[in-house]
């Protein structure tokens, strides 16, 4: 098959699913070709098969305060699948990139060609962005245009549902995934030795440093859990909340015990050096950041929203607490961390459950979904 993808090219869950979904099609024989405004970042060196396709846009004075990157996409997308004759376009996050495959879809018809469309939701498209009254008519009519949508947990199926009703849609669950290449168990201390200290306990936490992310409560659970024993809190990523974050851990004096790594594209090698991951956050529609933990052996404290409780199996792969609850979550992080035999336990059914979630099992249903669109 000759398959657009459409994504975020920045950090973040959507923009990184959708990339290694490219690459593992490719892998499977299918021609990918990316258009996004930049090269998505896990798209790293040649890959074969993989085409990537820049939308530019034009500098005039009148777009200054609306720039119209809308349209100039839904042009990229029209030219590509032209030229390269695909057979569908699977877009992911709902604004703008469903309306934009629509515009092009509705071009393309013009001249007899007929393009399909796969959407696929991925959580704060239609837990914050498209129900703002400002997106809303549009992010519902573009998910009823598309020919077959899928939410990446049963939360964000049943959200859509209860938000913009979509009666003239199926909503079909394809949970995110994960590369047993990239993520899997450490064969040796070599990670942890880069990491920290010796006899040092390893927290991780990986995520944009949003509010919704809540990294304020990973450094409060992490500052209980050092009254008890040493350890060493490793924060990976960036984003609009990285400063307070930074002021919040000098004002509890543990910059000797944090670690500040920014953005890092291999975060599989941090992940095997851990002993347990952090993700408190408010809402996660899935949880991408810690089914790649658990795929490398670390058992994971998260809040009990959204998609997570179908990712994370309380006390069998981690903890669940509800959100804010930091006393809770650092107490069963200390609880896990104190007893070696829980820990070791908790670390092999997290690999083990990751398993299920691996490209392997995934991505053959998203090849089923494009056939049964295209037929």
């Amino acid at each position: 098959m000759r398959i657009g993808i459409t994504c975020y090219p920045t950090y973040g869950g959507s923009g990184a699913v959708a990339t290694e979904l490219g690459l593992e099609l490719a892998r499977r024989g299918h021609e990918i070709h990316f258009v996004s405004y930049a090269s998505p970042f896990r798209l790293r060196g040649f890959a074969e098969r993989v085409t990537f396709h820049e939308v530019t846009q034009l500098e005039y004075p009148l777009f200054e305060q609306s720039s119209p990157y809308a349209l100039a996409l839904a042009v990229k997308q029209h030219e590509v699948a032209k030229r390269e004759q695909l057979d569908l376009m699977h877009v992911h996050y709902a604004i703008p990139h469903a309306a934009t495959a629509w515009l092009a879809k509705q071009m393309l018809e013009h001249e007899g060609l007929n393009l399909k469309i796969v959407t696929t939701l991925h959580g704060t498209d239609i837990t914050l962005v498209g129900q703002d009254p400002s997106y809303y008519t549009l992010t519902k009519f573009s998910i009823e245009q598309s020919d077959a949508v899928t939410a990446v947990s049963a939360y964000l199926r049943d959200e859509t549902y209860r938000a913009f009703g979509c009666e003239q849609c199926d909503l079909g669950v394809i949970p995110k995934f994960i590369s047993t290449v990239e993520y899997h168990p450490p064969t040796d201390d070599a990670f942890r030795k880069r990491l920290a200290p010796k006899g040092h306990r390893i927290l991780v936490h990986v995520s944009n440093f949003r509010p919704v992310k809540r990294v304020g409560d990973v450094v409060q659970i992490f500052a209980a859990v050092r009254k008890t024993m040493p350890a060493t809190l490793v924060l990976v990523g960036d984003g609009p909340d990285r400063d307070a974050i930074e002021h919040q851990v000098d004002g509890l004096s543990l910059r000797k015990n944090v670690r500040f790594l920014g953005k890092v594209e291999t975060v599989g090698d941090v992940l095997r050096g851990a002993d347990l991951f952090l993700l408190p956050s408010a809402t996660e529609s899935f949880g991408l950041a810690a089914l790649e933990a658990m795929a490398c052996g670390v058992p994971v404290i998260a809040s009990a929203v959204g998609g997570m409780p179908e990712l994370v199996e309380e006390g069998k792969t981690g903890f669940l607490a509800p959100p804010g609850d930091v006393t809770t979550m650092a107490a069963r992080a200390v609880l896990v961390l104190q007893d070696a035999a829980e820990h070791a336990r908790l670390k092999q059914q997290a690999a083990n459950r990751a398993l299920d979630f691996s490209a392997d099992k995934i991505v053959p249903r998203y090849e089923a979904l494009y056939e049964e669109v295209l037929s």
